[in-house]
């Protein structure tokens, strides 16, 4: 029987086929069904169980109930964090944009990722017990950082490292940091305008963040530091670039250039109020158009990061770069 010298197949087996089939086909063929079948199940034990995950996603949304009602009850009243509710919703755009190509990662859990979760695990336990929400806060952030790697691998979290480094926008930084930051804010948009003033025929006299003008004082307050808008447009920077700029490095200098322009649209602002208060009436000047006005300079800083990046696009093909 041809073919019959070359294989192991039990005798029953070769006497059910025709003496004319090669047995090296039937070889060939249960060999391959053998290691697909292996593959198959190598695979399957690393996928985790739909209950499994059920079961996990109740236990963090346990562990974090409290912490996610303020955070998002943060992000509803303070002005200055109202772009949260877009940061998780771009991180899972982006993820459902890469679906395809993480589907064809492989799957190379590591222990590496317990440590990970057990340092979120004691960082929420000092948040807690410190009352310091941005650590409790972050935790969270950590803990997703663990799982990732230890369900996953590391392959899969730095796939993932860009949605997942996102999210850090979603928390508010701390009150010291937001101070530290804010107060320099103030003190340079009021000396910006201060220089500006006088150049459009508005005598002005200066003492820290308060700007005297002949008919009122103008005080550069907490809201008026443009931290407001320097983190909405921060954020939306970084999503704009994503969104619009194949060129990583034409991504990054839009996120930087962003600090620049809210602060100069933040002095447009400031200047645009002394000149109401000069030439016009300074009670609408503090009513409805200083309300205002906050939206009116975010429209505006919109527009010069459009026109940044429309800038950059055009030196570029001028000088042949291609994308």
């Amino acid at each position: 029987m041809p073919g019959a010298h070359c294989t192991n197949l039990p005798y029953w087996l070769i006497l059910s086929y025709p003496p004319t089939l090669d047995i090296s086909w039937i070889v060939s063929t249960v060999l391959q069904s053998d290691t697909s079948s292996v593959r198959r199940e190598a695979g399957a034990q690393w996928v985790l169980p739909l209950w499994q995950l059920i079961i996990l996603s109740g236990i963090i949304l346990w562990l974090y109930r409290s912490i996610l009602v303020h955070l998002v009850g943060q992000w509803w009243r303070d002005p200055n964090f109202s772009h949260g509710f877009f940061v998780p919703l771009f991180s899972a755009l982006v993820i459902w944009q890469e679906r395809q190509n993480l589907a064809q990662l492989p799957l190379r859990p590591s222990w590496s990722g317990l440590p990970i979760a057990a340092l979120a695990l004691c960082t929420l336990i000092v948040g807690q017990l410190g009352a310091e929400l941005f650590l409790s806060r972050s935790s969270l952030l950590i803990l997703l950082a663990g799982l990732i790697v230890l369900f996953c691998g590391w392959t899969y979290f730095r796939a993932l490292l860009f949605p997942w480094a996102f999210l850090v926008l979603m928390i508010p930084i701390p009150t010291i940091i937001f101070n530290q930051i804010t107060f320099p804010l103030q003190l340079l948009a009021s000396r910006v305008s201060g220089l500006i003033l006088p150049l459009l025929g508005v005598p002005v006299l200066r003492e820290g963040n308060v700007i005297n003008l002949p008919a009122m004082a103008l005080e550069v307050a907490e809201a008026c530091s443009g931290i407001r808008s320097l983190m909405s447009l921060v954020t939306l920077a970084i999503i704009y670039g994503y969104l619009m700029e194949k060129r990583l490095w034409v991504r990054w200098v839009l996120a930087f250039a962003s600090v620049p322009i809210a602060v100069v649209a933040n002095s447009v602002r400031i200047i645009g109020t002394g000149l109401l208060v000069q030439y016009w009436d300074p009670e609408k000047a503090e009513g409805y158009f200083h309300a205002s006005w906050g939206w009116i300079i975010f429209v505006i800083s919109l527009m010069m990061l459009y026109g940044l990046h429309r800038l950059i696009s055009m030196i570029l093909e001028k000088a042949g770069v291609k994308e």
